[in-house]
């Protein structure tokens, strides 16, 4: 019997799965690090995953003491 030749497998579903493989892999780096680590003695495993951090702001983005917008308020309000 012939195959269809019609593919089944969503986008969606292969991008999952390569997300998931990617993971993973990330994993299996991390934890041989912390292995060598361990069998070198040292404790520094270096820097975090930026997963982690994806809620706070970045570095490239202007400190709220540069922004204009407590001087504007104070003048606005007479204080």
């Amino acid at each position: 019997m012939a195959s269809s030749g019609k593919k089944k497998t969503t986008m969606a579903k292969l991008t999952r799965e390569s997300r998931l493989r990617e993971r993973r892999l990330d994993k299996k780096a991390r934890k041989e690090a912390r292995k060598l680590a361990q069998a070198n003695g040292t404790a520094d495993l270096g820097p975090m995953p930026e997963e982690f951090f994806a809620d706070e702001a970045s570095d490239d983005e202007t400190p709220a003491e540069d922004t204009p917008a407590e001087e504007t308020l104070a003048e606005t309000t007479g204080s």
